[in-house]
């Protein structure tokens, strides 16, 4: 069973997690670690320190405030809001994602799974100028 420290030394790594901290996913992740997104899939350490490298290269600020935290044997479930500052999106104004991450632990309490939801579009899409308008307007269209 995993421990709630080891989903408490989850959120706080991701507190700290920037461009230069990469080289510390062992602590969290196995080797053997996936990770998904609605963007992205993932598998290996590696390939996860390159992903979380190019992702966050120009952003300049991401902190996340934790809502629900749930842990149940090797499994967890913490919804957030992430607010992040990336030059190029929403004319550098703080954006803000609300989604949840589902997680398995390993044996060792490290994250061997690692799947988040959220909504790309709010993430990405609609921060850009010409597509964000766009899809604003077909929200509302929808609503």
């Amino acid at each position: 069973m995993a421990e709630p420290a080891a989903l408490e030394a989850f959120c706080a790594f991701f507190n700290k997690l920037d461009n230069t901290c990469t080289e510390k996913l062992y602590e969290v992740y196995t080797e053997d670690i996936v990770f998904s997104d609605p963007l992205h899939k993932i598998a290996g350490r590696e390939a996860l320190a390159r992903y979380f490298s190019t992702l966050y290269e120009n952003v300049e600020q991401c902190q996340f405030r934790y809502h629900a935290k749930q842990l149940q044997g090797q499994q967890a479930f913490v919804t957030w809001t992430m607010t992040f500052i990336h030059p190029r999106l929403a004319g550098g104004k703080p954006v803000e994602v609300e989604g949840c991450s589902a997680l398995m632990f390993a044996e060792d309490g490290r994250v061997q799974r690692h799947r988040d939801y959220f909504d790309a579009g709010a993430m990405l899409y609609e921060q850009l100028p010409l597509m964000g308008s766009a899809i604003r307007w077909l929200k509302k269209r929808l609503a």
